[in-house]
């Protein structure tokens, strides 16, 4: 792709220097077209202008050249030449400062920098390596070759880099905002924290080191000093713009999770105000599953969708907006084809592919026989204090949680991803959907590994459990996959399976949009069958080889008759029952899974028979289950 970026700036640079200006400035504009953050085409344009004697021209595309790409000298030194002779003499000193600035560095880490503000990561970074070749110690370059190496996806390494430069220069600020950013990146939410309070004690009002704190906050579960920072950051802001919709949104996202449903609405409310077309926030409304829109709402997200312009991932918010606003309506056929619509632009720019997924639960199934358990008997640590809450998403987990989470002697926690990173450690991750690439891995695993790995889980989880309650939950529904490794690393956990009704299940996942790349198979009727399928077969082998291990609990039995089911995970459990669990909707704590208001109320009924309302359409979800829809039973019920 850079080739032909490239070949179009070079065919402009050619058409300026022959004179024939119109026509660079032509291919320009078709070079913008397809990439619109190239810096140096907008230098480019700048050198255009001032051949065009238009100076007002040639200063708005310089100024977009630096914003993009502030380490373009030329752009600078033309800018300060313009600003002097319309008699700008601030700007042309500010320009001026720049271009000095410039010349101090070393013209590698200059060009290194420019590149990387171009996404031109490869060259920049073999420069950038020549040269420290020559000057290792240059912790400026070091940083650079952090940032290009996290541009790269390698946060780890970033991070790695980073620390060798703090150990040089602690001050350096820049670098521990990068360093914090890679902490981030890698889920070390208490490290990324630490970093940020160290960066806040030395500038305690800087905007980007207090998004920094509420993010390591966020990724913490520790919700309540999110609320507060964002209520900091907004002030003084004006009342629209990009930032404050932002602002609103993550405050009320933090507002939700605490159960102040209300506040959380107004906040969702006040940022479609700073930003009427701001699709997330239609949809973070939707996905309270309790708030109901209006006419004015329905027509205002109607017309956004019709947009010619607007974004894919914008559409694709409004779709599941729209399907959720029209399902209250009762206006099902309506809202399928925006639960439909939504579903096939998610699914068309995803990567998930369901024989993949089949091949890991075969490879699972091949390397955790009977035999691997019994070989392995006594290994990792013995502590009964977490439990493991697995399943498919959309499957009642999150009710499951808050039930036990109710109890004096349980804390819920949040969907810990400690678990899955070990498998990915230890087997490689698929780029496709992250499961194990290679569970042999798992084979390789020696009896102190096992239960140095079931320490470090119950370290890293420590920060999570903010109550000291004997029993913690980690609600990761994936977490189905790993139970291997979970019998391994911690032999007395608690697991419960979470089952739901195939078609019930199958259905509220299609109407679910998730967060980032999360649950892919989620979106096409024939990828969930298969993986709900792949998830049955798996689940079969476990009570094969691990009998008794699991406890299955029915979603369709807790709403029928919540007392009994919640007696027999206690007893499991080895605690009394306690009425407070049948009140859990009345339990205060956060909640941030799509389900989190709706277990802040009483069970009800009507999920059981929701898809019904669908059925017309789902008849190809019903023959793509098959057999899967035949009722289970075994060992854990």
């Amino acid at each position: 792709m850079n080739g032909t970026r490239d070949a179009l700036l070079q065919e402009a640079r050619t058409l300026r220097v022959s004179q024939r200006v119109p026509e660079a400035l032509a291919t320009l504009a078709r070079l913008q077209a397809e990439h619109p953050r190239f810096s140096r085409l907008y230098q480019e344009r700048g050198h255009c202008h001032i051949l065009l004697r238009d100076a007002p021209a040639a200063v708005d595309a310089l100024q977009t050249a630096v914003r993009l790409n502030p380490t373009l000298p030329a752009s600078w030194d033309m800018l300060g030449q313009l600003y002097r002779m319309l008699g700008d003499t601030a700007q042309a000193d500010a320009a001026a400062r720049q271009v000095a600035f410039l010349k101090q560095l070393p013209p590698a880490v200059v060009m290194a920098d420019s590149l990387l503000a171009d996404g031109d990561c490869a060259p920049a970074e073999e420069i950038l390596r020549a040269y420290l070749r020559e000057d290792g110690g240059n912790v400026g370059a070091l940083r650079l070759l952090a940032r290009i190496r996290h541009e790269s996806g390698s946060a780890g390494e970033a991070a790695t880099l980073l620390e060798a430069v703090l150990e040089r220069a602690p001050d350096y600020h820049a670098a521990r905002s990068d360093y914090a950013t890679a902490l981030l990146q890698q889920q070390k939410h208490a490290e990324a924290r630490a970093q940020a309070e160290l960066l806040l004690a030395a500038e305690p009002g800087n905007r980007d080191y207090l998004k920094h704190l509420a993010a390591a906050c966020v990724g913490l579960g520790d919700y309540e000093p999110v609320i507060d920072i964002y209520a900091a950051l907004l002030a003084g802001l004006p009342p629209s713009g990009s930032e404050v919709a932002d602002l609103r949104l993550w405050r009320a996202n933090a507002l939700k999770t605490v159960g102040r449903q209300a506040d959380a609405i107004a906040d969702y409310r006040t940022a479609l105000a700073a930003r009427p077309d701001y699709a997330v926030a239609w949809f973070a409304l939707a996905n309270l599953k309790t708030h109901r829109f209006t006419d004015d709402d329905i027509g205002q997200m109607q017309a956004a969708e019709r947009e010619p312009g607007l974004a894919e991932q914008d559409r694709i918010y409004l779709s599941f907006a729209l399907g959720k606003a029209l399902e209250d309506r009762e206006d099902y056929a309506a809202s399928w084809s925006h639960y439909a619509a939504g579903n096939a632009l998610r699914r068309a720019s995803g990567t998930y592919r369901p024989e993949i997924t089949e091949a890991c639960a075969a490879a699972l199934q091949r390397v955790f026989t009977a035999e691997f358990f019994a070989a392995r008997a006594g290994w990792g640590v013995p502590d009964p204090a977490p439990i493991f809450i697995v399943g498919l998403p959309r499957s009642g987990s999150t009710l499951l949680e808050q039930i036990l989470a109710s109890h004096s002697q349980v804390e819920g926690t949040q969907e810990l991803t400690q678990i899955g990173r070990y498998a990915a450690e230890l087997c490689g991750s698929d780029p496709a959907c992250g499961l194990p690439l290679d569970p042999e891995g798992f084979a390789a695993v020696t009896k102190s590994g096992a239960r140095a790995l079931g320490e470090r889980f119950l370290a890293e989880t420590r920060t999570h459990r903010k109550l000291d309650r004997p029993f913690f939950i980690d609600k990761m529904p994936n977490n189905f996959w790993h139970i291997g490794l979970i019998q391994l690393i911690l032999p007395r956990a608690t697991l419960i399976d979470m089952r739901r009704e195939p078609m019930g299940c199958c259905f509220s996942n299609l109407k679910q949009l998730f967060g980032t790349t999360n649950q892919e198979f989620t979106y096409g009727t024939e990828d969930i069958a298969r993986h709900y399928r792949s998830y049955l077969a798996l689940m079969r082998h476990w009570d094969r080889v691990l009998p008794e291990r699991v406890l299955q609990v029915r979603y369709e039995d807790v709403v029928e008759d919540p007392e009994r089911e919640t007696r027999r995970m206690l007893e499991r459990l080895g605690l009394p029952f306690e009425p407070s669990c049948l009140s859990f909707h009345e339990t205060k704590r956060s909640v941030r899974t799509p389900s989190s208001e709706q277990v802040r109320q009483p069970i009800g009924r009507k999920a059981l028979t929701q898809w019904r309302n669908y059925e017309a359409w789902l008849g190809p979800l019903r023959e793509a289950l098959s057999d899967g829809l035949a009722p289970e039973t075994g060992p854990g019920r």
